[in-house]
């Protein structure tokens, strides 16, 4: 094994290096391309730039509108707008004529690796294996190995982690699937299309999860049934909510995903940032009503002449064991958490589609006594993004999509996605390099600020 000291073209340190290159860091990245006198660099393990590869099924399309790309919300004017992504492409009239707002997730995936492939600040198969504070120096010293064994030591003076989040299964799926053996029959559903052909060879398949994720391998396994609803799996849907819900997509509902809300948010004590992050799951776990639709569709065209869908549909249902059977299946002991009743049901193989979680990527190791954790183990968040250190350290970290509990609902969002990376680039850089909106939305969240005696930072008036 080798190893490389570099840093900077200039050979200064790097104003910015991104760790993880995902749709938030990537939005930082776009962003801050050809910003005068600043230095970046975006660091990733993977040989190439994907965006959840397993759930990109054909006619799926993405939940928010195609201007939540890498730039638009705070910058339209750049280069890397999916707009013009599409002139690049020679595909302006035809989306124009296709009168999409939400567009297909292939594409969204198509538009994003395009950017990660042309932005100069980007670097694939660079995998971070420490984060470190060098005070002499007064940087951040950043290891990372390629898959060749080369290893490289980089300094930065700011350091924004993107690593992004982790699938999440269920305790009794988890010890499962630990165990081993049950590749492609226990499974997350991120997994999904890599396992889907085998999955609709299966007499029985259980989808465990409400939201879009669960809703749409549902649909795509209902569709793999023949037209009497005979050949293809039974299918079976399961989640923990009590019922089946679109998403929250009014737009005074949506008002949620701005600026003021995070302000309001962040303001709240910990305990009802917790509450409000638990109530509000039909914000962003809810489905598509586009998607609730189509399935309903799906069953009942099985139920004409008298038929029964292949089907079944349980909310209010929570996994709480599973064993597998001497013939390669699973029975999954179910609780219905209304009625307090159990029963069991058997499957030949369990997608679950119960959501992510952020992750404490293990290269923090060498950092970890000089960040300044909560008592559940989560990064303390200011509003600028920045994760709390300790006073010996003049360098900053950042953070995107790790602070669901403290800026609330949006984190996970792409609506807010540039607004945050501009955020983020004006604090980088000392100044206001991309104006950014204080006030958004309509709704006042809270006591308006006259009855309260005090202004607060959402007060200024909309423009």
């Amino acid at each position: 094994m080798t190893e490389q000291h570099t840093s900077s073209p200039g050979g200064e340190p790097y104003d910015l290096m991104g760790v993880g290159i995902g749709p938030f860091n990537l939005s930082l990245a776009a962003l801050s391309d050809g910003v005068p006198g600043l230095r970046t660099l975006f660091l990733d393990r993977r040989p190439a730039f994907s965006w959840h590869p397993g759930l990109l099924m054909e006619g799926t399309v993405l939940q928010v509108p195609f201007l939540a790309d890498l730039v638009t919300m705070a910058d339209p004017t750049s280069r890397w707008s999916y707009l013009n992504y599409l002139r690049e492409h020679g595909r302006l009239f035809p989306f124009f004529f296709s009168e999409r707002f939400h567009i297909p997730r292939r594409e969204y995936d198509h538009y994003l690796r395009w950017a990660a492939e042309n932005l100069p600040s980007c670097r694939f198969d660079a995998e971070v294996t420490a984060l470190e504070w060098d005070a002499d120096a007064g940087v951040f010293a950043v290891t990372h190995r390629s898959a060749d064994g080369t290893a490289s030591r980089v300094t930065a003076r700011r350091v924004v982690l993107g690593v992004g989040t982790s699938p999440v299964l269920p305790g009794p799926l988890r010890e499962l699937a630990a165990s081993g053996g049950h590749t492609g029959r226990v499974l997350h559903s991120a997994d999904y299309r890599t396992h889907r052909a085998a999955l609709a060879g299966l007499d029985d398949v259980t989808v465990i999860g409400a939201g879009q994720s669960g809703a749409e391998v549902l649909l795509d396994l209902l569709r793999r049934q023949d037209g009497e609803g005979r050949g293809g799996p039974y299918v079976r849907w399961l989640a923990r909510t009590p019922a089946f819900a679109p998403m929250e997509y009014s737009k005074i509902g949506l008002e949620h995903f701005t600026p003021d809300y995070i302000h309001y948010f962040r303001a709240l004590p910990e305990a009802g940032r917790e509450r409000l992050v638990r109530e509000q799951w039909q914000l962003y776990k809810g489905v598509s009503g586009d998607t609730l639709g189509e399935i309903h569709d799906e069953l009942y065209e099985r139920t004409i002449g008298g038929g029964r869908p292949r089907a079944d549909l349980h909310p209010g249902t929570e996994l709480t064991a599973v064993r597998p059977t001497g013939d390669g299946g699973y029975v999954l002991t179910c609780r219905h958490t209304e009625q307090g009743t159990e029963f069991e049901v058997r499957t030949s193989a369990v997608v679950a589609a119960t959501g992510y979680a952020a992750q404490r990527p293990a290269f923090l190791d060498t950092l970890d006594k000089l960040v300044d954790w909560d008592d559940r183990g989560r990064y303390r968040v200011d509003g600028t993004y920045r994760v709390a250190l300790d006073e010996s350290v003049t360098g900053t970290l950042y953070v995107q999509n790790a602070e669901l509990h403290t800026h609330g609902v949006g984190a996970p969002d792409l609506t807010l996605g540039a607004w945050r990376s501009a955020v983020i680039l004006n604090s980088v850089a000392g100044r206001t390099v991309l104006s950014v909106p204080q006030r958004a939305a309509w709704t006042t969240f809270g006591a308006p600020a006259a009855a309260a005696g005090a202004t607060t930072e959402t007060a200024d008036p909309l423009p």
